[in-house]
């Protein structure tokens, strides 16, 4: 629709995640048309992402050092650990300051259509965190959708440990919803609510 740059920009805009043509297009006008937007301090934030930013070797959130700032807090709650599907998910849950225990993030969520097993999320990982006792109860805050559900039920079966609780964040989440949308107090009730599994 435009020509050369101005397209190729619209068009790398509109490959990320949440963003369509329009609001790609508008995005892409607002750069060209806003003296005071700083190019340069985006592009040297976008690069340093890539070089600085990696996932913790423990849990598979992000941060700028082997282990996450989770990880490596003392007052943490070393016997709790909440499962979620994608870092994102881990921040949603930090607003809420219910949960002072650790996280554990899979990558994801099995979904067959899409080709996701479960050798494709950080499971083994899981199971090998597990291995010492010290943990007292998983909490799987998968998605409330198919694809989450279907982790959840998989993980259920899977960490059947003496003297491990398995629960499930509890009702007040929409099903088909992500936690990343939810507010702070449904995402606290859902906490408080939680259940055992299997």
């Amino acid at each position: 629709m435009y020509d050369g740059i101005v397209q190729d920009l619209i068009d790398e805009l509109g490959r990320l995640p949440g963003v369509g043509p329009k609001s790609a297009q508008r995005i892409a006008f607002h750069i060209l048309q806003t003296q005071s937007f700083d190019v340069s301090r985006l592009a040297q934030l976008l690069t340093d992402v890539r070089e600085r930013v990696r996932f913790c070797e423990v849990c598979g959130n992000v941060g700028e050092q082997e282990r996450c700032a989770i990880c490596r807090d003392p007052r943490r709650d070393q016997g709790l650990i909440c499962v979620v599907e994608e870092p994102k998910d881990v921040a949603a849950i930090e607003r809420t300051r219910e949960f002072k225990g650790l996280y554990h993030v899979l990558g994801g969520a099995i979904n067959p259509i899409n080709g996701i097993g479960p050798d494709s999320l950080r499971i083994q990982q899981l199971v090998s965190r597990l291995g010492d006792g010290t943990v007292r109860e998983v909490i799987i805050a998968t998605n409330p959708n198919v694809e989450g559900e279907a982790t959840a039920v998989y993980l259920s079966r899977l960490l059947q440990f003496p003297g491990l609780s398995v629960s499930r964040l509890a009702s007040g989440l929409p099903v088909g919803g992500d936690l990343e949308y939810a507010d702070e107090v449904t995402l606290g009730r859902a906490f408080e609510g939680r259940r055992l599994v299997g």
